[in-house]
């Protein structure tokens, strides 16, 4: 192997990617040899949301990658910009939020990465507030800005063609998303900048705006969409097909070895650091060892290893010694109280209605004991501290008082 086989792994494309050139600026591999200083790789979140998804965890596990290899790493919250929302992929107009909204989200987005990025090293790591630049920028500015790109590119774009054809409205404020990010990567004279295939144009246009304003243009490292658990469609928390990196280790384990035996060797290349030549042939062998490895990068092996042990013992019914199984306090509940209601309020259904119709599917049970009736009343905490509610093959939770 050579010593950039890492840089390649789990990619889509590179841009540009002149692989013959021995041009630093058509080469990143020459751009990588030839500096006489660690490459800055930008990375830009907007914290529009509380929770990150393994999917998102794609594009830092290759920063992590530079970083390991003595490059700096500049994560860029976009603060500023996330109260306007990235359009990408976006077939309406997205909700603007408020300042405060944004902070919340972006101390939680931090806490997740810690356990893939390097905080501790001196000169690893950068992380920027494109408020810093991007509240300041004047009316000339901007103009010179919106001056650089045509409303038929902006129109070109994968989203906004899509709106305009249907006639959906497209504000203005949304132009500027792509000049905004793009002008994060001059006021951090980014090197390479990462982001998944749908970033591509937001990407170029950075490129574009360095050129602009006398700096060597950037690369862009485009990753893949993860295909969420469902094998079908891409990871998202809408579709409910994801797993989280705030979840704890059991949850995060039982979903994780129910992995499609399709999306495997997909998983093991951008979710672990695993040689692919050493998954194992076994589809069941593979499954338990890609939970145990993820679970491990965010809770360690000790908590890793008791999420598999209980697991197992969750599937065979003992409840009794699952140690990891998330809490759910009764103090909050009324009763007596209806099965249904429970379901619901401890976080395994979005609603009553749902809780409904997985009791009606036979989904939930109580104990490892199938709950086949909708409005089964229990009439005190007394009847269920200790027990594990379960919906599905992974989402558990045992009542306390």
């Amino acid at each position: 192997m050579s010593n950039l086989s890492w840089l390649r792994r789990g990619i889509s494309e590179i841009f540009p990617d002149q692989v013959e050139s021995a041009s630093s600026d058509e080469n990143l591999t020459q751009r990588l040899a030839q500096s006489d200083r660690p490459l800055r790789i930008k990375l830009g979140i907007d914290p529009t949301g509380a929770d990150i998804h393994l999917g998102h965890s794609i594009p830092m596990r290759k920063m992590r990658s530079f970083q390991d290899a003595g490059h700096t790493a500049v994560l860029i919250i976009g603060d500023f910009t996330a109260r306007i929302g990235d359009p990408t992929g976006k077939s309406e107009v997205r909700r603007q939020l408020n300042e405060d909204e944004v902070r919340a989200n972006a101390q939680t987005y931090l806490n997740q990465v810690r356990p893939i990025l390097d905080f501790d090293t001196p000169g690893r790591l950068e992380i920027r507030y494109n408020s810093e630049w991007l509240s300041s920028l004047d009316l000339s500015k901007i103009l010179q800005l919106l001056a650089t790109t045509t409303v038929g590119q902006m129109l070109a774009k994968e989203g906004f063609s899509e709106r305009y054809d249907k006639g959906d409205p497209i504000y203005l404020h949304e132009f500027l998303y792509p000049l905004m990010q793009g002008y994060d990567s001059v006021a951090v004279e980014a090197d390479v900048e990462l982001g998944g295939t749908d970033q591509k144009f937001n990407i170029a246009i950075g490129r574009d705006l360095q050129r602009y304003f006398g700096l060597r243009p950037q690369f862009g490292l485009l990753v893949p969409i993860l295909l969420g658990t469902d094998g079908v469609q891409k990871m998202s928390k809408s579709l409910g097909n994801y797993v989280a990196l705030s979840e704890d280790p059991l949850t995060m384990y039982s979903k994780l070895e129910k992995t499609p035996d399709a999306l495997l060797k997909s998983y093991f290349e951008l979710l672990t650091a695993l040689p692919i030549d050493q998954i194992p042939p076994n589809p069941r062998d593979a499954q338990k060892l890609l939970a145990l490895t993820i679970v491990t990068q965010f809770h360690g092996e000790a908590a890793a290893k008791q999420a598999q042990q209980d697991a197992i013992a969750l599937v065979q019914g003992n409840t009794t010694n699952a140690d990891t199984v998330p809490e759910f306090s009764l103090s909050s509940i009324q009763f007596p109280a209806k099965v249904f209601y429970l379901v619901s309020a401890s976080g395994l259904c979005k609603g009553s209605s749902e809780a409904r119709r997985q009791i009606q599917g036979g989904a939930v049970k109580l104990d490892g004991e199938k709950v086949d009736t909708v409005d089964r009343v229990f009439d005190s905490p007394h009847d269920l501290v200790g027990k594990v509610l379960q919906l599905g093959k992974n989402k558990f939770v045992r009542f306390i008082a």
